[in-house]
């Protein structure tokens, strides 16, 4: 449970590899955070990960096998690590894959692949905390999004549509937690200069993983439902969303 302050003292993260989860969980653990639990397909892939936690503070930090590819396991992972841990006071969905258009206009079942992690299993997942965190009274779920999702390009729609679809969801989630002491929220960041993102050109307002992190942090206290990141972005995209569709593909083809 946070303590008294509000500080979140214990979280799960979905995708531990995640650099922008990982930034922000080192911004909760200066913040007094102390228990972490990294879910990733490999663990051993998480050891490096878990180590730095460490060093930074964190008193108890775990590594659990999860394969967003495989949502029929999802629930028996997520109620194992409620059950383990205890009382978590931040689950972060994290994980994700852009892929490439161009691959997917090929290969329909590559498509199919990455819709499958970016939304399907962000959904049994999502559902399975959401039922916890209900039962503990409290709690958020944290889901990373894209603004990809917020008005799809068509150099990268199937990976934008499975954003919107994933946005939906979180939106939907967060009001069907009302009144139960929990609750959704959904993250939108820009362009993020990470692994993911390397050898692409950046777009206008590209960030860093830091920089998202500080955003979440700060939305989180503040208690947004929607986070943008960086908060820019919220305005640029409120006129590009209003934009009539053929001067839209004429913007988002630069």
């Amino acid at each position: 449970m946070r303590d008294a302050l509000g500080a979140v003292q214990s979280v799960l993260v979905l995708g531990g590899n995640s650099e922008i989860a990982r930034a922000t969980v080192r911004s909760l653990i200066a913040g007094r955070c102390r228990t972490v639990v990294l879910a990733v397909r490999d663990p051993a892939s998480a050891a490096e990960a878990a180590d730095e936690l460490r060093r930074l503070g964190a008193t108890t930090v775990e590594t659990v096998a999860f394969d967003a590819t495989d949502p029929a396991s999802h629930q028996g992972v997520v109620d194992d690590c409620f059950d383990r841990f205890g009382d978590l006071d931040l689950v972060i969905s994290a994980f994700g894959v852009l892929g490439d258009q161009t691959t997917f206009d090929a290969d329909p079942v590559a498509a199919a692949d990455a819709v499958t992690v970016n939304y399907t299993g962000a959904v049994s997942s999502g559902l399975a905390v959401a039922e916890r965190l209900r039962r503990q009274g409290h709690g958020t779920l944290l889901v990373l999004s894209s603004v990809a999702g917020v008005r799809t390009r068509r150099d990268n729609y199937v990976y934008g549509s499975s954003k919107a679809g994933l946005d939906a969801f979180t939106q939907g989630l967060g009001d069907a937690l009302i009144g139960t002491g929990a609750r959704a929220v959904v993250v939108r960041p820009g362009f993020v200069h990470t692994k993911m993102t390397e050898g692409m050109d950046p777009a206008p307002f590209s960030t860093t993983p830091e920089k998202v992190a500080e955003a979440i942090v700060e939305g989180l206290a503040k208690g947004r439902e929607v986070i943008w990141a960086p908060p820019v972005l919220r305005y640029l995209f409120f006129v590009l969303g209003h934009l009539p569709r053929g001067l839209w593909r004429k913007v988002s083809a630069r």
